[in-house]
């Protein structure tokens, strides 16, 4: 007989504990329309917004200091549905929990927190503070976070024990700006590791506490041991579903996310073009779709910012094409000398197919809009230019080099219809380009460098993003560059005129991949000064061989050539319309 085995199952049980708030899966290139919309203003939510919190059902929560009311949206409505008085002075925070119950923090009659108990539509203290709490958050296992500014430290609280024993788990009481410290911590978030992140205001840095842990790591701002983004006064921090940071940066009055490619401004950029766009932002906060809303205080209005689809956050065209894709290699005469006048020197196609060509003889830009076979729109520069730099921008502003009187980068706004000199901006250009983070890039042949800067900056630092200005065929230099590319993710193509190749800089590498022409490790195809480069949706490279007078492209079968491959022409710059035709200047 055999003996007996007694078999035991541990039943093992998954809980899922939901979050109440939104963290979107975003595109590492995600985009918002800067310029936004108001959603809510002063006849609605009164002089002093001051937070703003959005459920997992969209909808949208704001306290109001004046009115001392909690205003609700619910099923997307444009107006508010719902209005919750609220009784106390000096309001500052709200957070909303899964069953919908409200907790607020104020200042007057008492420091405290206040829970709306949605069951029963009346209000409950769960906790005295000492002082106001700048920022409250509860994690999934309702401990509730307490930032207070005026002692530098961070408070938990279990809202489920009855002790009222409060755990600092950040700061030290003391003002500071050591690892263990912190000063007028503002708004916080809690992940579902515990892992704690407060943006520490006046220490300019986003501090990282994971779970246990008294010692900070500053993961954005001041002092980081990481390649992060300068901040002034931060208040407020949320994370997507990828866990990158988005980051209200008061004093800055913008907003910072991060992504696999770093830092980048996303609303607020342009605060240096005109005072009366300013914001004075507080707070954030995610819906499920990714649009974010911004707390305005000083504007007293709540905004709205759409996250753009990226193929609209780009102004040129890159058509999705078959693998055996052809072009009509006799081509048509779109536009000769009798319309542009003596020499043309650029065309550029917007996403609308909308054309644009800058004359020399004329001093002129001419614009085909609506399928016209004429220049439907003629913009005189006053200036010339003999340099081959042409960039739309999605908002149809035009960017071309002046060289007499003066060499400048000329920006044409289309709103004004009225040209500026881009300030500080880089000179000696042979080509241009701006990416979706306004940076723009200038290929200086003469100095045989890409430098970049950004447009909304102030400052006059220009960076080498490729090249070191020595000519040179190693991988990280290039012989008289001349058009170059940017793509979403930020890596940058230039046409390696004299080098007789196309090379690849990876977003933040010195060192260029050789991805067509001379010394390539692929079998590519052979150039002669090449001179402009684009890519189609693919991200298959169409390159101007100048010397070889063709253009060729790539796919999935490698390159070829597809337009005058029998060298009649002398090709020097190339777009694309939205149905894969081809323009050549």
């Amino acid at each position: 007989m055999f003996p007996k085995i007694k078999v035991s199952f541990n039943i093992l049980y998954t809980h899922y504990l939901a979050v109440s708030f939104n963290q979107p899966n975003l595109s590492s290139v995600a985009t918002w329309d800067r310029n936004g919309i108001t959603f809510a203003n002063t006849s609605i939510i009164g002089w002093y917004p001051k937070d703003i919190f959005i459920d997992t059902k969209n909808s949208i929560y704001v306290i109001s200091d004046d009115k001392k009311q909690i205003l609700i949206w619910h099923n997307n409505s444009i107006n508010p549905t719902q209005n919750i008085s609220a009784n106390f002075q000096f309001l500052s925070s709200i957070f909303v929990t899964s069953n919908g119950d409200i907790y607020i923090s104020a200042s007057h009659p008492t420091h405290r927190v206040m829970r709306w108990i949605s069951e029963t539509n009346t209000f409950a203290i769960v906790m005295n503070v000492a002082r106001t709490c700048f920022g409250i958050f509860i994690d999934i296992n309702d401990n509730l976070y307490c930032s207070s500014s005026n002692t530098h430290s961070v408070i938990k609280k279990n809202l489920n024990s009855p002790s009222t024993d409060e755990i600092v788990v950040a700061g030290i009481n003391v003002r500071g700006s050591a690892s263990n410290q912190l000063d007028s911590p503002a708004g916080t978030f809690v992940d579902v590791n515990f892992d704690l992140f407060v943006a520490d205001h006046w220490n300019d840095r986003i501090q990282l506490f994971p779970f246990g842990e008294t010692n900070g790591i500053t993961v954005a701002g001041r002092q980081s041991a990481r390649r992060t983004i300068k901040l002034n006064g931060p208040t407020e921090i949320t994370l997507d579903a990828a866990k990158y940071l988005f980051i209200v940066d008061h004093k800055g009055r913008r907003i910072v996310g991060e992504g696999p490619y770093g830092f980048r401004c996303l609303i607020g950029c342009y605060r240096y073009d005109s005072r009366s766009n300013e914001l004075f932002l507080k707070s954030m906060s995610f819906d499920s779709y990714g649009n974010i809303f911004v707390v305005d205080t000083k504007n007293h209005r709540i905004m709205k910012f759409q996250l753009m689809n990226i193929s609209s956050a780009v102004s040129y065209n890159q058509p999705k094409f078959c693998n055996t894709a052809i072009w009509d290699r006799d081509g048509t005469t779109f536009a000769n000398e009798s319309t542009f006048g003596g020499t043309l020197m650029n065309v550029f196609i917007h996403r609308n197919n909308s054309i644009y060509v800058v004359s020399i003889g004329k001093d002129q830009i001419l614009v085909w809009h609506n399928n016209s076979v004429n220049p439907t729109q003629t913009i005189s520069t006053n200036f010339s230019s003999s340099v081959p730099a042409l960039f739309v921008t999605s908002n149809r502003d035009i960017y071309i080099i002046a060289v007499y009187p003066s060499y400048d980068i000329m920006r044409w706004i289309s709103e004004t219809n009225t040209f500026t000199i881009v300030k500080n901006a880089p000179r000696g250009c042979s080509d241009i380009f701006i990416d979706i983070n306004d940076n723009l890039y200038c290929s200086k042949s003469g100095t045989h460098s890409v430098i970049k800067k950004n447009l909304n900056s102030p400052s006059t630092d220009e960076i080498v993003v490729a090249g070191i200005n020595v000519r040179g065929s190693a991988s990280n230099q290039l012989d008289s560059p001349a058009g170059i590319f940017v793509d979403v993710n930020f890596d940058l193509f230039v046409a390696d005129y004299k080098n007789d190749r196309i090379q690849l800089f990876p977003f933040g590498q010195s060192n260029g991949i050789t991805v067509a022409g001379w010394r390539s490790v692929y079998s590519t195809i052979e150039l002669n000064g090449p001179s402009g480069i684009t890519l189609d949706a693919a991200k298959y490279l169409f390159i101007v061989d100048s010397f070889n007078k063709r253009i060729v492209g790539e796919g999935p079968y490698g390159f070829r050539c597809i337009i005058e491959c029998y060298g009649c022409g002398f090709p020097f710059s190339m777009s694309f319309d939205s149905f894969g035709n081809i323009f050549v200047f």
